[in-house]
């Protein structure tokens, strides 16, 4: 596939629908109310896929916005994890809420058991700027 053009494909729910399904298969022409109605559309449906986020991704590093575009990569390894989980890493990250060895377990957990290695990442560059900045939970 060549690489997506933000001027040409975003947004590609009406520029590139072909690229999109749900998490269940389905295409986005398939998510009527109808099929709502008719209880062929369960909220597995309406949830984000993984590719789709990586789509999403690579139209905001194409449009310039790195930053964005991480994200967006966070975000796409995020959708494999129970929601419980991101609820609880949320809940973690907050200002003296974890002590540095919790965010570090944290993150160890997202790389070995979930292959979140952006999102794990993330957690122990946390875990470095709460501790310079004293707001590790004793």
């Amino acid at each position: 596939m060549n690489p997506l053009d933000p001027r040409r494909d975003y947004p590609l729910a009406s520029q590139r629908p072909e690229l999109l399904r749900t998490p269940t298969g389905k295409r986005l022409d398939e998510i009527t109310m109808e099929a709502v109605l008719a209880g062929e559309v369960t909220a597995d449906d309406l949830r984000i896929t993984a590719e789709t986020l990586r789509l999403q991704a690579q139209i905001a590093e194409s449009a310039g916005r790195p930053q964005l575009g991480q994200n967006f990569r966070r975000a796409a390894e995020m959708t494999g994890l129970p929601d419980e989980k991101v609820l609880s890493i949320y809940n973690a990250l907050r200002p003296r809420a974890s002590t540095r060895r919790q965010l570090l377990d944290i993150a160890d957990e997202l790389e070995r058991d979930h292959s979140a290695t952006l999102c794990a990442r993330l957690v122990r560059e946390a875990a470095e700027v709460y501790e310079r900045r004293g707001v590790l939970a004793p």
